[in-house]
């Protein structure tokens, strides 16, 4: 049997090298409002310009591990909901040099967040109704990533990865407003969350807002996933 060869082939080392990035859309929310997290630049190009949060690929890592690297060191969390949203490789897309992108979108819960890094990075949550603009095409990230959302929210519970372990229906509601950028009826979407029938009613209350108090609910991984499994689909749009 022939010895494999280890010489690199002459067209790998004639080929052009580019640069390849992770660029993170990071998705919060603070019980009102649907927030990103961004940073300011400190680099040229774009100096103190607002910009999403990324790095460029590692020769020893794959885009995942880049962002989930990236996520570790901007937010101090592991085991966030990560997914890949597109490929942006526009030839003029970066002025630094040429460069490829692949976004991908996280969601993590605000009060998870490590706040002592946002002195060390420079990072801010911002509401989605109030974002500056953004370097490069990262305006055009985070629309797609909206819609991304969107999307997976219809047919998912992706948005429980968002709320704190423990919530109440308004506080539900009050999400996917966010996310869908329209009202709904407080007692219409009561009634067809309940007959999802993969939320759980606890004995505690949050009465931050009232006297009374709202009951504090969960979302039943374990049931959601055995109802899945059987062709359930879950939906609250």
């Amino acid at each position: 049997m022939p010895k494999k060869s280890t010489e690199v082939p002459t067209y790998y080392q004639q080929a052009e090298k580019l640069l390849v990035a992770v660029d993170c859309i990071i998705f919060g929310f603070d019980g009102e409002k649907l927030k990103l997290l961004i940073f300011k630049r400190k680099l040229e190009p774009f100096a103190d310009a607002y910009s999403l949060i990324g790095s460029f690929v590692h020769p020893s890592e794959s885009t995942v591990d880049a962002a989930r690297r990236v996520l570790h060191d901007f937010t101090g969390l592991e085991a966030i909901f990560l997914e890949e949203l597109k490929v942006y490789s526009q030839i003029d897309r970066d002025p630094g040099d040429r460069c490829i992108s692949i976004a991908k979108y996280a969601l993590i819960r605000v009060n998870d967040y490590h706040k002592a890094l946002s002195d060390r990075y420079n990072t801010e949550w911002v509401a989605l109704d109030s974002l500056p603009n953004l370097v490069l095409d990262h305006d055009h990230m985070v629309t797609d990533a909206l819609e991304q959302l969107k999307r997976k929210a219809q047919f998912y519970p992706i948005g429980f990865e968002l709320l704190p372990k423990k919530f109440t229906i308004p506080m539900l509601q009050r999400l996917y407003e966010e996310i869908f950028e329209r009202n709904f009826d407080a007692r219409n979407f009561r009634k067809k969350l309940l007959s999802l029938n993969v939320v759980k009613q606890l004995s505690e209350k949050d009465k931050s807002t009232s006297k009374k108090g709202s009951f504090l609910y969960q979302f039943d991984y374990k049931k959601y996933n055995r109802l899945s499994e059987k062709g359930f689909q879950f939906s609250l749009v």
